[in-house]
Order: structure tokens, then C-alpha cells, then sequence
């Protein structure tokens, strides 16, 4: 194992910068961020991080460009924390800095079937996959608010191709750094069981919080009729998930009631980004499961309706940028 890691850390928001600041506390790593809109204040003043575990740090990466080809060498690691938006012309911008043999890819991403697009890209890469809880927000460029939530799931995306043991050192390597850097994680041995539960908080709290432009306490609030909608909406993507082979629980449902009725009123992502006139991550949390309920046969008339009306949504502000 080489004593200098080379890493491209792609997508430098909330999340891709807190994930920055927990690899870049390990000396062997030689970080290069994909920075855009917060590239001029990441290239001046570095990224502060002020984190309630953490406490505040600033720090500079040893790189900071504006796309993967500006990096102009392969990576040793490839850290995909971007929106999982357009993941096919993701997947094609980051071939510069990927090598067949060399590269490992790490996707931090909420959805399923993510991976996909990196398989067909790069077939000859190990591909490690995560599902993340860390609460945080950048309301100024380089400057990220850290809130307490901290957890990440990691699991591989196994590839044939690769030998098993290989791929292991791999993950370890990485699962190295991390612990490294502090943070929490758990190392998953079916990690797709973790990405279908958490698909199906998405998939309730992203698309109504959205749709409505109401917090989570203020939508269960709304009518007689909101928290039976819900649960049934979370019980489809269950039966999705165990078409798929993914053995969800019936009893995900309460748990993940029990979990937002423990909590004040959220919004979510999804609603930011619509309520701002971005782009939407529709295609993972709900087009990915409408897909598979469709070959499946699999009865989905919430889902189908929810993510119908999002796509309708997303196109009126795409075609507003």
C-alpha cells in the first residue's frame, strides 16, 4: 500500500465536505476537491467546517479544481458525493481520473441503484457503496454547519472481475481512513438492505415534503388522511424492495413513524432544492423503484402518482436554469 493516497473528492456540498474534512485529517491522503459554485471560496480561504462532534476546523485541500479532467492524473480513490443527478454523465465526467486496476470508487449518495451507471463506466473498478446520516448544511460557500447527526453504513458493490480478498483490502483501506478521520460508520454486509430503508424514508419524507412545501409534523398534521397515505406509500416500496430480493421488515413502517414523530417538523433536500428551482434527485429515490415495480408487476399507484407529478416538477425548473 503506497504511503501517499491520491483522492478526488467530486461534489463539495454539505455532505462532500464534511466527508473532505474527515479524510483530509489523515496525513497520507492527498485530497483534490470538484469544486464549483463554492470554487473561488474553497480556492481562497479553504473549507471551514463547524461541527457539534467535531468541533470548527478549516482546511485547505491539496488540490482544488473545478472538474475531474482540471485534475489531469488517475486517483487512487474516487469519492462520488455529488446529488445523484444525471449519474450516466457523472460517471463519464469522472473517466479522466479513473484507472482500471488502480481506481476504487466510493459512492455517498441517497437512492438505489446508484451503482449502476459506475458499473457500466468502469467494469474493471471496485465500487464501495454508502448509505449516510450526517445532518449538515452550507449556507455559505465553504463554510459548513455540522448539526450531531453522524453515521454512514459502507458495503461493497461486488464485481466478479476483481478477486474477493482484493476487494476487501480495498474496503479496509478505506474503512481505515475513516475511523482515522472519527467518524461513525458500520460495515455492512448487505449494504443494499440499508440503501432500500433508507429509499424508503426518502421516498416519503423527500417527494411530500416537496410537493406540499410543508414540514414532516405539519404534513402528518394536515388531515385525517395524511399518515395512512404514508404508510401505505412506505409499504409499497417494502414490497418493491423484497421483489428485488431485499428483505425489508413489515415493521419498518412503524419504526420509521416512531422515528419522524420523534422529531420536530423537517423539511428535506428535495424540498430545498425544489423550493430553489434545482434540479431534483427523483430518478434514484423514485424512478429506480417505479422501474423495477414495472418489470416486477408490483402494484404501485402512490409511488407511480408521487413520482409522476415530481418529474412534471423537475422539468418546469430545469427548463427555468
Amino acid at each position: 500500500m503506497p504511503d501517499q493516497i491520491d483522492v478526488l473528492l467530486y461534489g463539495l456540498g454539505a455532505i462532500g465536505s464534511f466527508y473532505a474534512f474527515i479524510l483530509s485529517r489523515s496525513d497520507r491522503v492527498r485530497l483534490t476537491v470538484v469544486a464549483r459554485s463554492n470554487y473561488d471560496a474553497v480556492s481562497k480561504n479553504g473549507i471551514t467546517l463547524e461541527s457539534e462532534n467535531h468541533g470548527k476546523h478549516t482546511f485547505h485541500p491539496y488540490r482544488v479544481v473545478k472538474s475531474p479532467a482540471d485534475a489531469s492524473s488517475p486517483m487512487d480513490w474516487v469519492v462520488c458525493a455529488s446529488k445523484a443527478i444525471d449519474q450516466d454523465k457523472v460517471a463519464a465526467e469522472l473517466s479522466p481520473v479513473v484507472e482500471a486496476g488502480r481506481t476504487t470508487i466510493v459512492i455517498i449518495q441517497n437512492g438505489v441503484g446508484n451503482e449502476e451507471p459506475f458499473r457500466s463506466q468502469f467494469p474493471d473498478a471496485s465500487i464501495l457503496t454508502c448509505v449516510t446520516w450526517v445532518g449538515a448544511i452550507q449556507s455559505t460557500p465553504g463554510i459548513v454547519k455540522h448539526m450531531k447527526s453522524e453515521d454512514m453504513q459502507i458495503g461493497l458493490f461486488p464485481n466478479s472481475k476483481v478477486d474477493p480478498a482484493t476487494e476487501q483490502q480495498r474496503l479496509k483501506t478505506f474503512t481505515d481512513l475513516l475511523a482515522h478521520g472519527k467518524t461513525r460508520f458500520q460495515i455492512m454486509e448487505d449494504i443494499q438492505r440499508q440503501r432500500w430503508e433508507k429509499v424508503v424514508w426518502n421516498v416519503a419524507w423527500n417527494s411530500l415534503t416537496a410537493l406540499t412545501m410543508l414540514d414532516t409534523q405539519s404534513w402528518l398534521h394536515s388531515s385525517a388522511d395524511a399518515e395512512p397515505f404514508t404508510r401505505k406509500l412506505m409499504r409499497e416500496v417494502i414490497s418493491i424492495a423484497r421483489g428485488c430480493r431485499v428483505q425489508l421488515e413489515d415493521g419498518l413502517v412503524d419504526q420509521l413513524m416512531d422515528k419522524i414523530n420523534a422529531l420536530p417538523g423537517i423539511g428535506s433536500s428535495m424540498q430545498t432544492d425544489c423550493k430553489n428551482g434545482r434540479p431534483m434527485e427523483i430518478d434514484v429515490i423514485l424512478g429506480f423503484p417505479v422501474r423495477k415495480a414495472r418489470e416486477l408487476g408490483i402494484s404501485a399507484p402512490f409511488l407511480e402518482t408521487l413520482y409522476v407529478i415530481l418529474r412534471a416538477v423537475d422539468g418546469r425548473n430545469r427548463a427555468a436554469l
